[in-house]
């Protein structure tokens, strides 16, 4: 079981991006900062938890490219280790796991902190996938670590199958859209054509749990969709508009007081 982290610094996703955009007043101009202003969205700023599926499913064996045969979890570390670098510098991530350790058991990895990259992929890269899945629970206990009574936060619910521990996934989202300030929790579906078939309901309580709360469900049969499921569900508006030709974002970046 991973370790239980100390709270990130006191910076913000907020703190950050502003100083990103008065840099690029600074470097470019009012225009650019007008562009910049326009396309400044919230969901920028927001605290996001990455909730990652480790049951035993996980393990199955998929035909990969090249007719190479993959395990899920391993093309679910490949498209992290794809993502992860383009997300986890503008935005602070964190991780909670579900599978492994018990019948439906749950571990939260990490806090949300900037640059959680390496982190993540090195809490990914230990884990054996094993147990049920209790989604529900495991996005429940994501939305308590962000706080999400107080503040705006993201969830992205990264999956092979639907809830097998209990949960209603439909009626959490009821609850976390009647309680939260702006909770958004988006699933991604890897690999889920067949149980569309076989757990139609399930399947139904997933596509609503991100209905609710105005996310996205996004099925991904490949490693390169899963790539750009992740990033259109933890990436930033915002950092893709500076990535014009031109701005170096890492530059802009080095700008942020330490």
């Amino acid at each position: 079981m991973a370790t239980l982290l100390s709270p990130p610094v006191a910076r913000t996703g907020r703190a950050r991006i502003a100083t990103i955009y008065a840099a690029m007043g600074i470097l470019f101009g009012s225009s650019a900062l007008a562009e910049v202003d326009n396309h400044l969205s919230p969901k920028c700023l927001e605290d996001a938890m990455l909730v990652f599926d480790a049951s035993g499913s996980m393990s199955g064996i998929d035909e990969g490219g090249n007719d190479r045969l993959t395990t899920r979890i391993d093309d679910a570390r490949n498209a992290l280790a794809q993502s992860l670098p383009r997300v986890t510098p503008y935005r602070r991530l964190g991780l909670m796991n579900y599978g492994p350790g018990g019948h439906c058991n749950i571990v939260l990895n990490m806090r949300p902190v900037f640059d959680a990259g390496p982190r993540i992929m090195d809490e990914v890269n230990r884990i054996s996938p094993d147990g049920r899945t209790p989604l529900t629970g495991a996005v429940a206990q994501a939305a308590d670590v962000l706080d999400y009574r107080n503040k705006a936060a993201i969830i992205v619910l990264l999956t092979d199958g639907a809830e097998t521990c209990g949960g209603q996934p439909c009626e959490l989202a009821k609850s976390l859209k009647a309680t939260g300030k702006d909770i958004t929790v988006h699933v991604v579906g890897y690999r889920m054509r067949d149980l569309i078939s076989v757990r139609e309901q399930g399947v139904t309580d997933m596509k609503c749990l991100a209905a609710q709360t105005g996310g996205h469900f996004i099925p991904a049969d490949s490693i390169d969709e899963l790539v750009d499921a992740l990033n259109k569900t933890l990436g930033c508006p915002l950092i893709t508009k500076l990535k014009a030709p031109g701005v170096d974002v890492s530059r802009l970046r080095s700008r942020e007081p330490s």
